[in-house]
């Protein structure tokens, strides 16, 4: 879920600076003044923010520093009380049980319809989140920040079925990511003891 990294305004490009986790709303990779969408793609339209609320679990990612090592990632979305959309991230490093929490807040770019939004962990600096693949019953996601360097794929339970998985991954790949660089996020048993209520 996309989503905590700085980088150099000019080129969008990520710091090398190990950070807590930040996903996709994720998730999404947090890019200073870099809240743009990749050439040639466009965010879901009609999108309703109330459905999109709530927990989700990270399947998939094109990793990052700011992720490196981490599985069993989430996102979690609620609202907040000046309009905008809290934000929380977290994951676990499995190889030594370290969890990683970070919070953020996110706001609509366009209008509350179009999936496009702005999300920050660092004060005035946001990057992009854009949702370009969106299920009826709002219960898989395509994610991506600013560039094609940011991908994360979202479900509302721990496992996606591997059709619903293998159509996402080849709609990235239609759109030019680099799906063979895509990541899959541990979200089994190892998880366990770290979920909300173990």
């Amino acid at each position: 879920m996309p989503l905590r990294d700085l980088t150099h305004r000019p080129s969008c490009r990520p710091l090398r600076h190990r950070l807590a986790v930040a996903l996709p709303l994720v998730a999404s990779g947090l890019l200073a003044g870099c809240t743009g969408i990749p050439e040639g793609t466009q965010a879901v339209e009609d999108f309703n923010l109330d459905r999109y609320l709530g927990h989700w679990y990270e399947i998939a990612r094109l990793d990052h520093s700011f992720e490196e090592g981490l599985d069993c990632v989430t996102a979690d979305y609620s609202m907040r009380d000046d309009g905008g959309v809290k934000v929380i991230n977290a994951g676990v490093n499995l190889e030594n049980g370290e969890p990683s929490v970070a919070e953020g807040k996110a706001y609509f770019i366009d209008e509350p319809s179009v999936a496009r939004l702005k999300v920050s962990f660092f004060g005035p600096f946001y990057g992009g989140y854009n949702v370009l693949e969106l299920d009826p019953d709002y219960q898989h996601a395509l994610i991506v920040g600013p560039n094609r360097d940011y991908l994360w794929i979202l479900a509302r339970t721990p496992t996606m079925a591997p059709d619903t998985y293998q159509a996402l991954v080849e709609r990235a790949a239609e759109l030019d990511f680099a799906v063979d660089e895509l990541i899959e996020v541990d979200q089994g048993r190892a998880c366990a003891p770290y979920r909300q209520g173990a």
